[in-house]
């Protein structure tokens, strides 16, 4: 089955429904590589939206988490996490679910069940990436999954990453680590980027569409 992987949409609803019409649910995977929220306008919707897809289509979604999934959990915790979640992002998120305080509950569970990565024999997906670091997967490394961001370790199989933005609104691949970045910095007002790529690794076709004025403050 081949996959349909989307970059980081930090609350842009509308431009994230229009790149899922390049989506074919019945033939695809769809995964998306975390940091659904913060910075952009919608962010309840954008996690309602792959909440509904992820209902309707279990076997063929997959959501994972980012850095900010991660950082809205925290601030969210009954254990009282500390966190600066509020100063890259989360203020708006906050402000949004507050406007709709029902939702809260419902999406910070399902939030929490977000897994780190996905994986076959030839892809790997994550919001960071791997690197040259002791514990890649634990949550709190800099160096980590969720927050690295520079050179890639090579792995053996192609790494699908978000979490840094592109500078010129373009995917970027990194042949060293055969790795592909899709931040795309849609919030940002340049575009988010979906890429249909085979089971067995092979980049089979790129999408991207322009940020909707409506999904973001920084779209002139």
């Amino acid at each position: 089955m081949n996959l349909f992987v989307v970059g980081d949409v930090h609350g842009c609803y509308h431009t994230f429904r229009e790149l899922l019409q390049h989506w074919q649910p019945k033939k695809e995977r769809l995964i998306q590589l975390g940091d659904l929220m913060d910075r952009g306008n919608f962010a309840p919707e954008c996690v309602g939206l792959a909440m509904e897809l992820n209902a309707q289509h279990p076997e063929h979604t997959m959501f994972l988490k980012g850095n900010h999934e991660a950082g809205m959990l925290d601030y969210y915790s009954p254990h009282k996490v500390p966190t600066s979640w509020l100063e890259w992002g989360g203020s708006l998120t906050k402000q949004q679910y507050e406007a709709q305080p029902e939702l809260l509950a419902p999406h910070l569970a399902w939030l929490k069940e977000r897994p780190l990565y996905w994986e076959n024999d030839a892809v790997f997906a994550s919001h960071a990436g791997i690197s040259d670091t002791v514990d890649p997967f634990d949550e709190e490394n800099p160096d980590g999954i969720l927050w690295y961001r520079g050179p890639l370790l090579n792995i053996g199989k192609l790494q699908l990453i978000g979490h840094t933005p592109t500078p010129d609104g373009l995917y970027s691949r990194d042949l060293a680590s055969n790795s592909l970045n899709l931040d795309t910095g849609a919030v940002y007002g340049h575009a988010l980027t979906g890429v249909r790529v085979s089971a067995d690794g092979q980049l089979l076709e790129a999408f991207s569409v322009p940020t909707h004025r409506q999904d973001s403050l920084r779209v002139k």
